[in-house]
């Protein structure tokens, strides 16, 4: 072995290697090794890595300078190992993605007979969330009437320029607090119609392809009343 690692960084890797074999006498010029800096730049070669450039990458050429192995730096080491863990997350979470597919379809082919129930149960869905909104316009109308009776008699004991009493406030904002709720109410069911409408076009076309018919749904009709 060579008493000690020739260290060149001003010459190219060829250069480097070739005096290393012209260093050693020719039974020791079995193996080689060049190491890099931090910056991925070939530094030196010999027969061993100085302790101060064992972190880096560094590669092992034969007798004839072909390489024969790397091995990586500490950083690309890590790097590589956090690269493997984030693969193998990304894989499970297939995998998971998969089988709860797989769930999904068997328990939909197992629901229904064709896609007409499907269409009716959507449609059954849909009835109910208009009946729910169809009351809730009721209340509405009521709650609006006596919030704007409210804020009438509000605004003309308000006119002389002093406020309202007391109870004549608090009953304005209870009003306006119930109208607000049942108007939010009503936007949340005309969400659920949309989720509900979008969720059966869904499922339909998922039945239609593993039937193997054509995957495209048709357009969610329903029978509801608008």
């Amino acid at each position: 072995m060579l008493d000690r690692a020739l260290i060149a960084p001003s010459l190219p890797i060829i250069a480097l290697v070739a005096a290393v074999l012209l260093a050693a006498p020719p039974a020791q010029a079995q193996k080689i090794v060049c190491w890099k800096d931090k910056t991925g730049k070939v530094v030196g070669c010999g027969d061993r890595i100085p302790p101060e450039f064992r972190e880096n990458e560094s590669k092992i050429l034969d007798s004839r300078g072909l390489p024969r192995g790397t091995k990586v730096s500490a950083e690309e080491a890590e790097r590589l190992k956090e690269e493997e863990q984030k693969k193998a997350a990304q894989k499970a979470d297939e995998n998971r993605r998969l089988a709860e597919q797989r769930r999904q379809d068997s328990a939909l082919i197992n629901t229904y007979t064709s896609a007409r129930e499907i269409d009716q149960r959507r449609d059954r869905e849909l009835q109910v969330v208009e009946l729910q909104i169809t009351q809730l316009k009721a209340s509405l109308k009521g709650a609006a009437e006596a919030h704007a009776s409210t804020q009438k008699r509000h605004d003309s004991l308000a006119k002389g320029g002093k406020p309202a009493p007391d109870n004549v406030r608090d009953e304005l904002a209870r009003a306006t607090e119930e109208k607000n709720r049942l108007e939010a109410r009503i936007a949340e069911k005309e969400k659920d119609k949309e989720r509900i409408t979008a969720n059966y076009a869904e499922q339909r076309a998922r039945y239609i392809e593993l039937k193997g018919g054509p995957a495209q749904p048709e357009a969610a009709k329903s029978t509801a009343k608008k």
